[in-house]
């Protein structure tokens, strides 16, 4: 059964047809029973409202189908960059991908940040070039784009037949014959030997794919040398296992949205890509032993899976996306949040297709699904039983860069928004509020000004409430640039008993980039665990609250050197006396500002080219890279955050609209003054 399924995603740049391509896998499967369209907003796998009237995907949606006995669990994930942490999620819970590329833009700047997030958790991908229909489509310069910008081995298993620039099929270089596509919908494939005229190029194309092969298989290279006939399954076989290894990336071509090219799509999928018992085994940190151990794929293992997205649901509550990587889980068994030590109740498991759900009898290893009946899962959460307490490796989040103040017109409202609020962050790992303590506004921080409005729309439609929404603000860290030590001493009676605390710290910048790290050097059994535990969270909570500004900490090494314990020494004690120590180390260790710097990518026309690249040094940008393509110049540079507001508005008056910018976050900087 586990070497008949399928965990894959879809990952691609915005608008390079994702969407469109899963509605044709679901409907040449089956599942559905006519295609929708993103452009008229009948997309089934973009369901929220949003999705369809912005023509975009927001939330990876996740869906089961069945192709020549196989079980097919994808998931379709956004393509626009601030939407980047439901791609991180996603990719941890597949097994493999199918990345799409724009036949006339090629490999485009979230491509490529998709593909480092592929290569971060080694997710074997099959790659499509679609849009073979437009003008200006160019396979051959993508292979090139997909070379030297991914630093993949791109290995073409098709080639397009273009008649007169026009796209008229494909030619499948295994088995080398001609692919066309007839009715309505594509639904019917017409095969046919290969045409004279064609042959040759089709040779020196298929005489390139044996040769990639032969460098990664000997078996391939035996027979080849031996001047024997190379048959189709041997190709496949060694195909496969090139891509089970990265090594190779194969290519297929086709028009998704004239219904061209998908059914083949679908057999590389299955003949390709890894079954959930062929990829390595995942890695867990055992909790007692303290070591790492092995997590293999087997239904009979204890259980153990990861909560890789929570989605609310207004009757049901949170549906909980999981991915088990051992064992099963049952409805109504009970299930232990390993990292944070609670027991819940799996009441309901569901497979979904989109926003519709369909019961499952068990969740078992290898397989996707969404429990109900978890309220205190968050993303990220592994789940298993007491007995095997593994916990599988967190998965790392950007920070939110951008801010805006929101608060409710009413007074009666407050505690609404605050409901709200909490929903959101719990679905979003990128998506953080915090009350500014001076004003007692609410802020609430996300990737980029698309990220917000999203969010803010949603608040105010979708949840039907009344509210003041701020103008966007730059979201800056704190941290340190010296050493600086601390001595603390606690002491408070609370409700006629005495709480004391004392310990000594250190803190000292980190290497910019590593995030906060804390360590305690005493070693004394005669301090309770309890009381090791009160001052880490004193610390790490502490980070959250800044030292001047009031804006988080990042970058900063804390290391608790003495721990002064006495009979009266209470949790809350120990807790206070941390977070103060910090706050006044901190204080006296030269604190600094520090600002976000986007990684922004440009498309601009020729002509317009040098007024676009004056545009962002006005902005305190630096250009890094400029690279002509046929039509367009594509322009790599960094730039504040806080000169980039309203940048697009500004970009669309000195290109009479026609150039085009996305942006994500690079760095943190020492904010210039």
């Amino acid at each position: 059964m586990l070497r008949e399924m399928r965990n894959i995603g879809i990952m691609a740049h915005i608008d390079a047809g994702k969407t469109t391509t899963t509605e044709r896998i679901l409907f040449y499967t089956g599942k559905s029973h006519r295609i929708g369209e993103v452009d008229n907003g009948e997309a089934i796998m973009d369901w929220m409202e949003q999705e369809q009237q912005r023509g975009i995907t927001i939330q990876s949606a996740a869906t089961t189908t069945y192709w020549k006995k196989h079980q097919i669990n994808i998931i379709d994930t956004p393509g626009h960059v601030d939407f980047t942490a439901e791609v991180e999620r996603s990719l941890r819970a597949l097994d493999g991908a199918i990345a799409i590329f724009d036949a006339v833009h090629g490999v485009e700047p979230q491509t490529e940040t998709v593909w480092r997030q592929a290569q971060r958790y080694h997710v074997p991908c099959v790659g499509y070039v679609n849009k073979m229909d437009r003008l200006g489509a160019d396979f051959y310069s993508v292979l090139e784009d997909v070379r030297n910008k991914l630093g993949a081995n791109p290995v073409a298993l098709q080639i397009p037949i273009l008649i007169e620039s026009a796209f008229e099929g494909v030619i499948d270089l295994i088995d080398m014959r001609e692919i066309r596509w007839d009715g309505n919908e594509g639904e019917t494939m017409t095969v046919s030997p290969l045409a004279g005229e064609r042959e040759k190029t089709a040779k020196e194309w298929r005489e390139k794919l044996i040769d990639a092969l032969s460098s990664v298989s000997d078996s391939i290279t035996e027979k080849y040398l031996a001047g024997e006939e190379l048959d189709a399954a041997l190709v496949r076989r060694e195909l496969r296992k090139a891509v089970l290894k990265r090594q190779i990336l194969p290519i297929l071509t086709g028009a998704s949205r004239r219904n061209m090219g998908v059914q083949p799509l679908i057999d590389a999928i299955v003949d390709y890509l890894p079954a959930p018992d062929e990829i390595p085994p995942a890695v867990g940190h055992h909790l007692k032993k303290e070591q790492d151990v092995s997590v293999p794929c087997d239904p009979k293992g204890q259980p153990l899976g990861i909560v890789f997205k929570i989605q609310n649901d207004r009757e049901a509550g949170s549906l909980c996306y999981v991915r088990m990587y051992s064992g099963s889980i049952k409805p109504g068994a009970a299930v232990y949040n390993i990292g944070k030590k609670k027991r819940e109740r799996a009441n309901r498991i569901l497979r979904m297709h989109s926003n519709k759900s369909e019961a499952m009898d068990e969740l078992s290893a290898g397989d996707i699904g969404v429990i109900i009946g978890m309220k205190l899962a968050q993303t990220g959460d592994t789940i298993g039983s007491e007995g095997w307490p593994v916990l599988l490796e967190k998965m790392q989040f950007p920070e939110p860069v951008i801010s805006v103040s929101i608060e409710p017109k009413t007074i009666s409202e407050q505690d609404k928004l605050k409901d709200i609020l909490s929903i959101l962050s719990k679905e979003d790992p990128t998506f953080t509020t915090r009350e500014n303590e001076e004003t007692g506004q609410l802020i609430i921080s996300g990737m980029g000004e698309l990220h917000l409005d999203v969010l803010v729309t949603r608040i105010l439609k979708e949840y039907n409430l009344s509210a003041k929404v701020g103008k966007p603000q730059v979201t800056y860290r704190e941290s340190i640039s010296a050493l600086a030590e601390r001595n603390e001493n606690f002491s408070r009676v609370i409700a006629g008993k005495e709480n004391v605390a004392g310990l000594s710290l250190r803190v000292e910048p980190a290497e910019r980039g590593k995030g906060n790290k804390y360590s305690c050097t005493v070693k004394n059994s005669e301090i309770p665990e309890e009381i090791y535990n009160a001052v880490e969270r004193g610390i790490t909570g502490a980070f959250a609250s800044g030292i001047v500004m009031g804006y988080p900490c990042i970058d900063i090494t804390v290391t608790v050197t003495s721990i002064i314990y006495s009979e009266n020494g209470t949790e809350f004690a120990f807790e206070a006396c941390a977070s103060i120590a910090f706050d006044e180390a901190c204080r006296a260790a030269s604190p600094i500002l520090l600002e976000p710097i986007m990684a922004v990518n440009l498309t601009s026309p020729h002509e317009f080219v040098g007024e676009v690249m004056g545009l962002v040094t006005q902005r305190g940008g630096q250009i890094f890279n400029m690279e002509a393509k046929a039509d367009i110049d594509e322009i790599k540079a960094q730039a504040p955050m806080a000169q980039m507001f309203g940048f697009m508005t500004s970009l669309r008056s000195v290109s009479q609209g026609r150039a085009n910018f996305s942006m994500e976050f690079s760095h943190f900087e020492k904010k210039k003054s």
